[in-house]
């Protein structure tokens, strides 16, 4: 039986947003240090487009891919100034009302994903069950 591709992706997305989270925390503990540059990871999508992640070819009819590398390679780099508040005097880029945003965000991928490994996996265990 091939791995199933699906946990995969999920464990790498939760990794990848455990990692923004812990990106935002930092920026939001330093919204008053002076001279702090807010700072971002790299898109999901650019992550899986590094690493070549495909899904594996299962039938003949489907598309061919790889199997999924296990490694995440996220880049945390200084974010775009925000429109909002651009560069306080004392050169903090920290927009607060952003940065929480990004934390709500954070928490809406995080439970759609694992819900649906709940969903898929509730489905394996029904198939085998039969």
């Amino acid at each position: 039986m091939q791995p199933i591709q699906l946990f995969d992706l999920a464990s790498r997305q939760a990794e990848w947003l455990s990692i923004r989270q812990e990106v935002v925390a930092g920026n939001i503990a330093n919204a008053n240090t002076p001279q702090f540059k807010a700072k971002d990871v790299t898109p999901f999508s650019a992550v899986l487009n590094s690493t070549n992640t495909r899904m594996a070819r299962t039938h003949a009819g489907h598309l061919s891919g790889a199997a999924i590398d296990s490694r995440i390679d996220v880049d945390v780099k200084d974010e775009d100034l925000a429109n909002e508040i651009g560069i306080q005097e004392s050169g903090n880029t920290v927009a607060l009302s952003q940065e929480l945003s990004k934390t709500g965000e954070i928490k809406r991928q995080y439970e759609l994903s694992t819900n649906l490994v709940k969903s898929f996996h509730r489905m394996m265990l029904m198939t085998v069950k039969r």
